[in-house]
């Protein structure tokens, strides 16, 4: 018989640090909620975000990107703009077992609002905290809340490990804290 999703996210967390800090429970009163769910994990979004600016009308490059396309902002709610975006991480860090692959999904709560969060899968043995862009695609400001919910990770295990994980490649964003900018 399969172990039931939640009780194995929740083994792999507290025995092997998957997910630092966790959340035991799901927590929902007065906030997105976040923490344990039946077949994933609610990710919180931090304090630090990187808002998207046209000041300098630079044009966005992910071989040559310009650090001056962001407004660093630490706060505990951050205003994204009309048809813009912001980076923001994780507060959790994850370390993902050779025989995992995750998916992270927006909030419902938040795309209802027009706000996306797209977020690439966490690979086998990659680790680090979540680097995630919050899409606003309405024609007014938006406005997210720290230490809350932004997304699901859902974990898919594979019934053996993979040939070349992650580590392996030596993956350019492995053990990654703090908001990342894209690199080659």
């Amino acid at each position: 018989m399969a172990i039931k999703a939640d009780r194995w996210i929740r083994e792999m967390s507290l025995g092997r640090g998957m997910i630092e800090p966790f959340e035991d429970r799901q927590v929902r009163h007065g906030v997105v909620s976040y923490g344990l769910s039946s077949y994933g994990y609610d990710i919180r979004v931090a304090d630090e975000f990187k808002v998207f600016t046209n000041v300098y009308n630079t044009v966005v490059d992910p071989k040559h990107f310009n650090p001056q396309s962001f407004v660093d902002i630490k706060a505990d709610v951050c205003i994204v703009p009309p048809n813009s975006f912001a980076l923001a991480r994780t507060i959790e860090y994850f370390r993902i077992p050779r025989d995992v692959l995750t998916v992270c999904l927006g909030k419902s709560t938040y795309a209802r609002c027009g706000i996306i969060v797209n977020v690439t899968p966490f690979e086998p043995e990659w680790e680090g905290h979540v680097t995630i862009e919050i899409s606003n695609t309405t024609p007014l400001p938006a406005k997210i809340y720290a230490n809350e919910g932004i997304a699901q990770v859902l974990f898919f295990q594979s019934d053996e490990v993979c040939e070349v994980s992650y580590k392996d490649k030596q993956g350019k964003y492995q053990a990654q804290r703090g908001v990342t900018l894209p690199k080659i």
